[in-house]
C-alpha cells in the first residue's frame, strides 16, 4: 500500500472557515495533506508569506486525526505537488465561477504533470460565500468578519486593518 499524499494550495489570506473546513475533509482523502501556502502577488496580500505559514499552521494544529504539514512554496503547483510526492491536488469549489476557473487550471495541469489528479471538494453550503479578499474588504470598511474566520484570525486582521490605516 502507498503513501498517498495530497496537496491543497493556497495563499490563505487570511485562512477562512472556508479552507479549514476543505483542510478536515480533504485530510481523510489522504495519508498526508500538505497545505501549500503560496504568493499571489496580483492578490495584494494582506500578510506576509511567513505570517500566512504562522496563520495556517496555528489553525490546523487542532485537527489531531490527521498528518498536515504545511509548506511555503513559490513554483508551479505542478512542480511543488512532485517536489512533496503528491499525487492528488485538493481544490475548493464554492459555486459554478470557482468550477469553470479550476476546470480550466486542472487542463492546463494536467498538460504539465499527468501524474497528479485533482480533486475538486464542494464547500459546505453554509461557508459557500466566503471568500479571503472578500473578508478582507469588509474588515476594511469596519465590518464585523467574526462569522467567516476563527476568533485568532478576526484579531489579526483587525489588528493588521489598524496598523495599515495608522
Amino acid at each position: 500500500m502507498t503513501h498517498r499524499i495530497g496537496v491543497y494550495p493556497g495563499t490563505f489570506d487570511p485562512i477562512t472557515l472556508g479552507h479549514m473546513d476543505i483542510i478536515r475533509r480533504g485530510a481523510k482523502l489522504v495519508d498526508e495533506l500538505v497545505i501549500g501556502v503560496t504568493t499571489n502577488a496580483a492578490k495584494s496580500p494582506m500578510f506576509s508569506d511567513d505570517e500566512r505559514i504562522a496563520m495556517v499552521e496555528r489553525e490546523v494544529a487542532s485537527i489531531g486525526d490527521a498528518t498536515i504539514r504545511v509548506v511555503g512554496f513559490n513554483s508551479l503547483l505542478m512542480d511543488f505537488a512532485e517536489s512533496v510526492g503528491a499525487s492528488t491536488v485538493i481544490r475548493g469549489i464554492r459555486g459554478v465561477t470557482d468550477f469553470e476557473y479550476e476546470y480550466q487550471l486542472t487542463g492546463m495541469n494536467r498538460q504539465l504533470n499527468n501524474r497528479v489528479d485533482t480533486v475538486f471538494l464542494m464547500a459546505d453550503v453554509a461557508l459557500q460565500p466566503i471568500a479571503s479578499r472578500l473578508v478582507k474588504e469588509i474588515a476594511l470598511y469596519g465590518g464585523e468578519i467574526g462569522k467567516f474566520v476563527t476568533p485568532t484570525i478576526r484579531d489579526e486582521v483587525v489588528a493588521r486593518v489598524a496598523k495599515n490605516k495608522g
